[in-house]
């Protein structure tokens, strides 16, 4: 089966994290990986804002406990799609509403 690029990088985030191979940096090391994931594809890398943090745990936990994979999946997508307006704004474009039917 093939995975959208944006929830295949928040697959391989969550996969990593469940077999954590380092006592500390096991969140790090799965970011960069979930990104590496996204540069490779030609989406901009999820920088996960501080505001977020707590969502961001949230979904983890509803992944790694219940198995629940939408939450986490949707909030990389949002946090990517965020990821394109800087491009939009460099390239002096306004921000279409293409963009906005990003999944």
């Amino acid at each position: 089966m093939s995975l959208h690029p944006v929830e295949r990088a928040a697959r391989v985030h969550c996969d990593v994290l469940k077999i954590p191979p380092f006592v500390d940096g096991n969140g790090r090391a799965s970011r960069l990986l979930m990104n590496l994931e996204l540069m490779k594809a030609g989406y901009p890398p999820a920088i996960l804002p501080v505001e977020r943090r707590l969502a961001y745990y949230q979904a983890l936990d509803a992944d790694h406990v219940h198995g629940e994979q939408e939450a986490f999946v949707e909030m990389v997508a949002s946090i990517v799609k965020q990821g394109f307006r800087l491009y939009f704004h460099a390239l002096s474009l306004p921000w279409v509403e293409a963009v906005d039917s990003f999944p």
